[in-house]
């Protein structure tokens, strides 16, 4: 993880925060923002892997801040709530993926919290890495059907023969059956027989 996001209202609690956070190695680099809309602003503007959030900040109580993390970012959330409350608030937000601590913190279970998150951050960007592959293949797919049926409604191919026009053209041009698919879609069709 190398940027992290405090919010936190309390200038007390930032300083052994952010040392925490730096001295895990879960951070390189560290901002902070005293207030929930400060840190949505921030959250827009860079790319963090992990936000810590204090509660409660001066403009909300901090929940709203780490579901709305949790749904368009993919940044670890962290949410710091006081012991009394942090069964309902972990009822709460832990559904969508924050982890909630009790303060005062107990800096094993903090450093604890940190590396799970790490890992949890490390296997979703595996799996969006791996959906990004799928689109692609998706949207390769669905070319070359398109400029199968091309060749069908312009050519009287059927869809074997489409198919087959496609890879050959791609093999004897030395292009990849995309590209093959991209010439027939941008009208290079041969005519029709």
């Amino acid at each position: 993880m190398e940027l992290a996001l405090l919010a936190s209202a309390s200038d007390k609690a930032n300083q052994p925060l952010a040392k925490a956070l730096t001295g895990s190695g879960s951070a390189e680099r560290i901002l902070t923002a005293k207030s929930g809309a400060e840190a949505r602003r921030l959250l827009l503007d860079q790319e963090v892997s992990l936000l810590v959030i204090n509660a409660p900040l001066p403009d909300e109580f901090g929940h709203e801040l780490a579901l709305t993390a949790a749904h368009t970012t993919s940044a670890g959330v962290l949410l710091l709530v006081k012991e009394e409350i942090c069964e309902a608030a972990a009822d709460k937000v832990e559904p969508d993926g924050v982890l909630v601590l009790p303060k005062p913190l107990n800096r094993a279970l903090f450093y604890q919290s940190l590396r799970f998150l790490r890992a949890a951050r490390s296997r979703m960007a595996g799996l969006q890495d791996e959906n990004r592959k799928l689109q692609r293949k998706i949207e390769e797919i669905k070319t070359v059907d398109r400029a199968k049926c091309i060749l069908i409604e312009c050519c009287g191919m059927t869809e074997p023969e489409a198919h087959a026009f496609i890879e050959k053209s791609a093999m004897d041009k030395r292009i990849t059956k995309l590209a093959a698919a991209k010439e027939v879609l941008d009208g290079g069709a041969p005519s029709p027989a």
